[in-house]
């Protein structure tokens, strides 16, 4: 987008405004949901193509990565398609001058007051369910010295709080620098003037870096924050799924966490009806979400993916509805967990970074919550002068399972 800007184009990031020139699509092609709404989105915009509503459509990313010649055989009215990392080759098809200098530069799209921060690509891991490593290949680290330059400019204007990403946090470095780095990356980012907080997200559980845990604990702006997609807790099933670590290990990577960090958000993602997972499977994972009480969690089911180990060497015999209803009895635990948890904090006082305003409230969120995926805080709309991309001491009123209510103190 930085570099259309740069080269006069006028850019908008999800905007469907009539008349548009070009549209450049960019898809998902990691499960089956995903890969169905990028191919609804790809026949949108070609129905509006050929109403003459716009003129150009141009399909990149992850799915079109992967399926570039199936695509352009069933949807030709495309004009081109491009995989996940050719940028450059974009900007040169629409006539553009590509700029090396401009790497690291951004327009975001997100709210002026938050960014995400990729830190790598790609994955090693080879986690038997997963495309990633297909579409995106081998974990290729950024240099410390590149992230932080583009955490300064991103702080320079303005971005409070950086939101690091990856396909595997954990594995920062290990190619680059031979070892792992996420700590040191962590302390060069946290001395960054007006990032207020940061926060980590994807970090393998496997080979865990127990270092970067005293550095969240003592640098104010890291938030006590860490998203460690688990997957399942079944020593039979991790082992199926090939991510390299057992139950115990699991349960002893999370008691020393918290140990550590007192009172630290934990979030992770389970998975449902991956080949084999039998009813006890099953019920261990139930007891693990209802004993560890996960302060956030998601669900998703088993897709089977192509060329994946398991699509090759597992059949995927448990239908789809009993796939989805194990995921609702999971997500139906933890909406009690989480409606437990929220109660507790009625009464309290929190910092609360603001969002949106949106109807009657304005919303925000506090250091335990990222954007999309968490809780949120409703501040009523009144009199006061409240500001989106500020923080403010809120009182919490009342909660309910996934949100809380709240007011500004004076």
């Amino acid at each position: 987008m930085k570099q259309l800007d740069i080269n006069g184009f006028q850019v908008v990031h999800n905007d469907d405004t009539k008349g548009a020139g070009i549209v450049i699509i960019n898809t998902c092609g990691f499960i089956k949901d995903a890969k169905e709404e990028s191919i609804n989105t790809i026949l949108h915009y070609i129905k509006a193509k050929q109403q003459g509503i716009i003129d150009w459509l141009i399909v990149m990313g992850c799915l079109s990565q992967r399926y570039r010649d199936e695509l352009r055989a069933e949807m030709p009215e495309v004009d081109e398609y491009f995989g996940s990392a050719d940028i450059s080759s974009v900007v040169r098809f629409l006539g553009a001058d590509y700029r090396k200098e401009l790497v690291g530069e951004r327009l975001l799209t997100t709210p002026s007051h938050y960014a995400y921060l990729k830190i790598s690509e790609g994955c090693d891991r080879r986690c038997s369910f997963c495309a990633i490593p297909l579409m995106r290949g081998r974990h290729r680290s950024k240099a410390i010295e590149d992230i932080e330059y583009e955490a300064c400019k991103l702080a320079g204007g303005g971005v409070k709080e950086l939101i690091l990403i990856a396909q595997d946090l954990t594995y920062y470095g290990v190619d680059l620098y031979h070892r792992q780095k996420l700590s040191e990356l962590l302390n060069r980012l946290s001395d960054i003037r007006g990032l207020d907080w940061i926060r980590l997200h994807y970090a393998y559980p496997a080979n865990f870096p127990f270092d970067i845990l005293p550095v969240i604990r003592e640098r104010e702006n890291i938030c006590n924050y860490i998203d460690i997609p688990f997957q399942h807790i079944s020593d039979k099933v991790l082992k199926l799924m090939k991510r390299r670590i057992t139950k115990q290990q699991i349960y002893d990577l999370i008691e020393k966490i918290r140990s550590e960090i007192p009172g630290i958000t934990l979030r992770t993602t389970l998975m449902t009806g991956h080949p084999g997972e039998d009813q006890d499977d099953f019920d261990q994972l139930r007891q693990f979400v209802s004993q560890i009480q996960f302060d956030r969690l998601g669900v998703f089911t088993y897709s089977q993916e192509e060329d994946t180990w398991s699509a090759n060497n597992l059949s995927d015999n448990i239908p789809e509805r009993e796939k989805q209803n194990r995921a609702n009895l999971i997500m139906k635990i933890q909406n009690e967990i989480s409606a437990e948890l929220n109660d507790k904090k009625t009464g309290s006082l929190l910092s609360v970074l603001i969002d949106r305003v949106e109807g009657e409230y304005f919303i925000g969120r506090t250091e335990a919550d990222s954007p999309e995926v968490d809780n949120e805080v409703l501040i009523r709309r009144n009199e006061q002068q409240i500001k989106t991309g500020k923080f403010y001491t809120v009182k919490i009123t009342s909660a309910m399972d996934y949100d809380l209510y709240g007011e500004i103190v004076q």
